[in-house]
């Protein structure tokens, strides 16, 4: 069976600033094509972004806008199964789409993060990132690069298939039950440090700026799908969620004490992903349907 995997690079924390894109695709467990591109997002860049992949608007002088390669992408996608490490891919590539009133492709996804908590226990509730697993598999690549990220997610893929003997249809089944299938209750109660169960147990948020839902219901939703909540950015912080208003405001060079303090963190080399509210509720209902 066929499938492809895929990955993005932003150029600040709007999911739909697409500044490069790379996408791999097999057959079976072979790689049988590649495609990657730097693209103009029509968009700033943020400094913590570009420390984190690299590119800037230097990258980008010359480079195809979105509306330029959508086709291709398109093609890819449409009725594939597309891999991704985590959702935030694919609210990217929606969020993108949806930015040039442009038809999303019509495909079905498949979070190798998810695969890799079922299949190797170490990863079940915490570790799971793209470049701890694939340190487990021996797969040597270098992250944050769209194309090789695209390859490492297949690679994970790949693995935990012949490890497990479930091919692609039953994989798509599997994730979607508990991560233990004998404990049928798991995720019935949402507990206040986050539901195990949930698409980011084990991430730890914090929200700033002028959101648009209350608070406590951002802080409830979150814990829903597996994240703590705190109050404060700390070491232990590895998202920020921010207003819209206040990532747009001024291409984002009014920021919050919270906001400031997570991108010093950053550049000393702590991993936290910063992202729109927006952007985050669409993260969140993303994990809501398809539980």
């Amino acid at each position: 069976m066929e499938f492809v995997s895929i990955d993005v690079e932003t150029a600040n924390a709007d999911m739909s600033s697409i500044c490069q894109i790379g996408i791999a695709k097999y057959s079976g467990d072979t790689l049988i094509d590649e495609w990657v591109t730097l693209i103009d997002p029509e968009d700033y860049f943020d400094f913590i972004n570009i420390e984190i992949h690299g590119i800037d608007d230097d990258a980008v002088k010359g480079a195809p806008t979105f509306t330029k390669v959508e086709s291709i992408i398109s093609d890819y996608l449409n009725d594939n199964i597309v891999v991704s490490h985590t959702r935030f891919d694919r609210v990217s590539i929606n969020k993108v789409f949806a930015k040039y009133n442009l038809k999303p492709p019509c495909a079905m996804w498949l979070d190798s993060a998810m695969v890799a908590r079922r299949t190797w226990p170490e990863f079940a509730r915490k570790g799971y990132g793209l470049k701890n697993v694939c340190k487990k598999i021996g797969y040597d690549f270098r992250h944050h690069d769209a194309l090789e990220d695209a390859k490492a997610a297949g690679a994970v893929l790949l693995e935990a298939i012949k490890i497990t003997n479930l091919d692609l249809t039953a994989w798509q089944k599997r994730v979607c039950q508990p991560i233990d299938p004998s404990n049928s209750a798991v995720g019935s109660a949402v507990r206040r440090d986050g539901n195990s169960e949930g698409l980011l147990f084990s991430e730890v948020v914090v929200f700033t700026g002028a959101l648009e839902m209350p608070r406590k219901d951002a802080a409830d939703l979150a814990e829903s799908i597996g994240c703590s909540v705190t109050s404060g950015v700390s070491k232990k912080t590895t998202l920020l969620v921010v207003g819209d208003q206040d990532v747009m405001r001024l291409a984002g060079k009014e920021k919050s004490s919270k906001h400031l303090k997570a991108e010093t963190l950053i550049s000393k080399g702590q991993k936290i992903r910063i992202l729109k509210e927006s952007d985050f509720m669409e993260l969140a209902t993303l994990e809501i349907s398809s539980t």
